[in-house]
C-alpha cells in the first residue's frame, strides 16, 4: 500500500461536492497567510500533457549541478507523498511532510470555510514544497503544474521561467475544448515576473496560442523559445531513451535559461556530467529485478498466463515499468521492450476511461495482456477491452503475482499505479539524482 499523505492534502478534496473544482482565490489567501512566495526564491513552472516529471528532474539536477540548493514539487510522487517533495533530488522525510502538513492545517484554519471550490491537493503541495524551501535556505524551486497553468496553483508562484512540455488532449472539456485551448491554458502558467519561456515542438496551431497566452500574461515582453530536438546541447549519453527525451533535454535547456536570466553562473562541465549521468526515473522505461523462487505462491485471484517467452524454472523476473497512458507511448515502451529482450512475456497495464484506451489497445495488438484496476472512487475503468486480456483489481498486483506472468514483464500505466507497482516491489525511490 502506497503511504498515505497527512490528512490536510486531500480533506477538502474529497469532500468536494458533484461538479466543484479547485478554488483558486482561495489558494492565494492561504499563500498570503503563510507569506508565500518567497520573493528571494525564483520558480521554474514546468506545464504540459505529458514528461512533466522528467523535466521538473533534469531541470532540478541541472540546478544542483550549478551548485544551487533546489527544493522540487512533483504532481503525483512516485511511491507516495514524501516524494513530491525533495530538496537536491531526495526525498523529505516523514516527519519534514508531517511539520509541514501541520504548518498547513494552522494555516487553513485562518481561512474562511470553503463554499463553492476546495484547496487542492496538488495546490497544497506546491504550498508544502515552498515552505520547505524557506525552511531548508534553499535558492530554488522547481515546481511541476497538477493540471492547467493559468488555472493551476503554479501560477500563483509567479514563475520566473516557464517549461512546456508536450500538449495533447487530454482532459478536453476541462481545460479547453480544442488541444489549442489546452495550450493556452497551460501557458498562461506564466505572470508578470516571467522572464524566459522554452517550449518544445508544438503543432502550428497549438504553438500559436501558447504564445498568443504567454504575450497576454507577460505584455509581450518574453519571447517565446522553441527547443528543437538535439539543440540544448544536452550529451546524448545522459539522457534518457523513449519519449522522456526531448522533456529531459527540456528540463536541462529551461534549467539553463533560469541561470541566465538571474544572472546565476551556469554549471561545471565535468559537475554537470556527473550529476546528469546519476539520474534515476523510476516508472520511466525503469529497469527493475524480482527473485522467482520456486516455491512462490500467488494470492487468490485471476491467474494470467505466461507469454510466449516464458520458461520454466527459477531465476528473476525483468519489469520494465513505464508511465505511458496513450498509443505513442504505449509503443516506444514496447519497443524499448523488443530492443532489450526481443519482447516482452506479458504486458500489465492500468489504463482509466480518461486515458487513451483504444489508442493503447491498438498499440499492444498481439501480446499477452492483464489490465488492472484502480479502487480510486474518481476513476472510471468501463471502455471496453479485448477478450482475451485478463482484469485483476490493483491490490492484487504483488511480486507474486508478477513473477508469475513471466521472466520480463512491462509494466505501463498510470503514475498513481506505476506508483503502486514500485511500492510493492520496493523499488528505491528516494533519491533521483546526486548533487
Amino acid at each position: 500500500m502506497v503511504a498515505q499523505a497527512p490528512g490536510v492534502f486531500f480533506r477538502e478534496w474529497l469532500r468536494r461536492g458533484a461538479g466543484e473544482r479547485r478554488d483558486i482565490g482561495r489558494a492565494a489567501d492561504l499563500l498570503a497567510v503563510l507569506d508565500l512566495p518567497a520573493p528571494d526564491t525564483p520558480v521554474l513552472a514546468v506545464v504540459g500533457s505529458k514528461g512533466k516529471g522528467t523535466c521538473a528532474t533534469y531541470a532540478s539536477a541541472t540546478l544542483a549541478a550549478s551548485g544551487a540548493r533546489v527544493v522540487t514539487v512533483t504532481s503525483p510522487g512516485i511511491r507516495g507523498p514524501r516524494d513530491r517533495i525533495r530538496l537536491s533530488g531526495s526525498a523529505i522525510g516523514a516527519s519534514d511532510l508531517a511539520r509541514l502538513a501541520d504548518q498547513l492545517d494552522e494555516a487553513v484554519r485562518h481561512l474562511p470555510p470553503p463554499r463553492s471550490g476546495y484547496l487542492s491537493p496538488s495546490g497544497l503541495f506546491l504550498a508544502a514544497g515552498a515552505l520547505n524551501a524557506r525552511d531548508q535556505g534553499a535558492d530554488l524551486l522547481v515546481l511541476e503544474a497538477g493540471m492547467g497553468g493559468r488555472g493551476d496553483e503554479v501560477s500563483l508562484f509567479d514563475p520566473a521561467a516557464v517549461a512546456l512540455t508536450t500538449v495533447f488532449g487530454e482532459h478536453l472539456g476541462v481545460l479547453g475544448d480544442t488541444v489549442g485551448q489546452i495550450a493556452e491554458e497551460k501557458a498562461g502558467a506564466a505572470g508578470p515576473g516571467t522572464r524566459a519561456f522554452v517550449h518544445g515542438p508544438l503543432e502550428a496551431g497549438v504553438e500559436a496560442a501558447a504564445h498568443a497566452a504567454l504575450a497576454a500574461r507577460t505584455g509581450g515582453g518574453v519571447r517565446p523559445e522553441r527547443l528543437e530536438p538535439g539543440e540544448a546541447g544536452a550529451p546524448d549519453s545522459l539522457l534518457p531513451e523513449g519519449l522522456g527525451r526531448s522533456a529531459a533535454e527540456l528540463g536541462y535547456a529551461s534549467a539553463r535559461r533560469l541561470l541566465a536570466v538571474l544572472g546565476r553562473a551556469q554549471p561545471e562541465p565535468e559537475r554537470l556530467r556527473r550529476v546528469l549521468a546519476s539520474v534515476r526515473l523510476p516508472g520511466r522505461l525503469s529497469h527493475h529485478v524480482l527473485d522467482r523462487p520456486e516455491d512462490r505462491s500467488v494470492a487468490p485471484g485471476p491467474r494470467p498466463c505466461p507469454g510466449p517467452h516464458h520458461s520454466a524454472g527459477t531465476g528473476p523476473t525483468e519489469l520494465i515499468v513505464d508511465s505511458a497512458v496513450e498509443r505513442a507511448g504505449v509503443a516506444a515502451a514496447l519497443e524499448h521492450a523488443r530492443r532489450r529482450w526481443g519482447g516482452p512475456d506479458h504486458v500489465l497495464v492500468c489504463l482509466p476511461d480518461h486515458k487513451d484506451v483504444s489508442g493503447a489497445v491498438d498499440a499492444l495488438a498481439g501480446e499477452r495482456v492483464t489490465a488492472a484496476e484502480l479502487p480510486d472512487a474518481h476513476l472510471r475503468f468501463s471502455a471496453e477491452l479485448p477478450a482475451d486480456w485478463v482484469r485483476v483489481r490493483a491490490e492484487e498486483v504483488t511480486p507474486e503475482l508478477l513473477t508469475h506472468l513471466g521472466r520480463r514483464v512491462l509494466v505501463l500505466g498510470t503514475v498513481y499505479f506505476t506508483g503502486r507497482v514500485l511500492e510493492a516491489i520496493g523499488a528505491d525511490t528516494d533519491s533521483l539524482f546526486s548533487p
